[in-house]
C-alpha cells in the first residue's frame, strides 16, 4: 500500500491529500458544492489554497467523504486529522462505498494494522485497486446496489 501524502499551502493552512484514501467522488471540484477555483484537476498543482479563503477551505475539507483531505493551520500546528470522533457510524452510499465515520482500527490480511480517524471509503463493488478501500472504480464499472 503506498503512502504517498501531498501538502498544499498558503500563508495560513496546509492541505493535505492522500490519495490513497481519495474515492474521486469529484466534490472537491464539482459544482454546486464543489470548490474549483482550488481543486482543478487537470492542471498542476491540482490544489491552489490561495484561490479562496481559509475558511472556505476548511469548511470544504470537512466533507471530504473519503477523508482523503485534512489540514493544518500553521499558527496553531493543529493537525484536523487527529481530531477524535467518539461514535463510530456506518453509512451505505447508493451504488458507492461503504463510508465509516469515526475512529477505526483497520487489521489487513498480512497481520498489519492501522487506525483510520474521520471518515473511511471501503470499497462494496469488488473492483477497487486499493482494497479495502474505495479508490472510485465502482464508477467506472457502473456498479448498482
Amino acid at each position: 500500500m503506498s503512502s504517498l501524502i501531498k501538502h498544499y499551502s498558503n500563508e495560513e493552512l496546509t492541505i493535505v491529500w492522500k490519495p490513497e484514501l481519495c474515492m474521486h467522488s469529484r466534490k472537491c471540484w464539482q459544482l454546486p458544492d464543489g470548490l474549483p477555483e482550488v481543486f482543478h484537476p487537470a492542471t498542476r498543482p491540482w490544489i491552489t489554497p490561495e484561490k479562496a479563503s481559509t475558511e472556505a477551505i476548511i469548511e470544504h475539507i470537512s466533507k471530504c467523504p473519503s477523508g482523503a483531505l485534512s489540514f493544518f493551520l500553521k499558527e496553531q500546528e493543529i493537525d484536523a486529522t487527529n481530531q477524535t470522533i467518539t461514535e463510530v457510524v456506518a453509512e451505505v452510499l447508493p451504488d458507492g462505498p461503504l463510508l465509516v465515520y469515526g475512529t477505526i482500527r483497520v487489521k489487513h490480511q498480512d497481520g498489519s494494522e492501522i487506525v483510520k480517524s474521520k471518515t473511511t471509503a471501503f470499497c462494496r463493488c469488488g473492483y477497487s485497486s486499493n482494497k479495502p478501500y474505495c479508490d472510485g472504480s465502482h464508477t467506472k464499472v457502473g456498479f448498482k446496489s
